[in-house]
């Protein structure tokens, strides 16, 4: 049964932390037109209707950065909430340590790869800065 409220929709969000062998995380700035641009957040985006956490990840990770990865190669890690004015955020983390193909950005955005201590010098949307002391005190 679907009861209609006033509060803002659900958007779920599925994101990963790129590790690679240097235990550096990929991040990428949003490029301009976006909302939020600027800021620096975690490769992944919004679950289509139908996908799974991971099948979103696979899909998002293909078309932001030119990687192909499977299910099995993301460890779930954590997940935050967010309330923001036009909607109520649930995102999920995981971790991959494993992808074929070069990191590339096919959306204009400007990628880095940094030490998880070095996460707090990036300005991050609000939902995403929970995520940096957990990531840091874990890796």
């Amino acid at each position: 049964m679907l009861v209609k409220t006033d509060n803002p929709p659900l958007v779920l969000v599925s994101a990963c932390a790129l590790l690679d062998s240097d235990g550096r995380i990929l991040i990428a700035q949003r490029p301009k037109g976006k909302s939020m641009a600027g800021l620096w957040e975690f490769p992944g985006g919004k679950l289509e209707v139908g996908e799974s956490p991971e099948q979103a990840l696979i899909r998002e990770l293909k078309e932001e950065l030119a990687i192909e990865t499977e299910a099995s190669c993301f460890a779930p890690f954590t997940f935050t909430s967010h309330s923001y004015e036009e909607f109520n955020l649930l995102l999920a983390l995981f971790l991959c340590r494993k992808w074929t193909g070069i990191v590339t950005p096919l959306e204009s955005q400007v990628i880095k790869w940094v030490k998880p201590k070095s996460l707090k010098n990036f300005d991050m949307p609000p939902a995403d800065k929970p995520l940096i002391a957990m990531l840091r005190d874990f890796l």
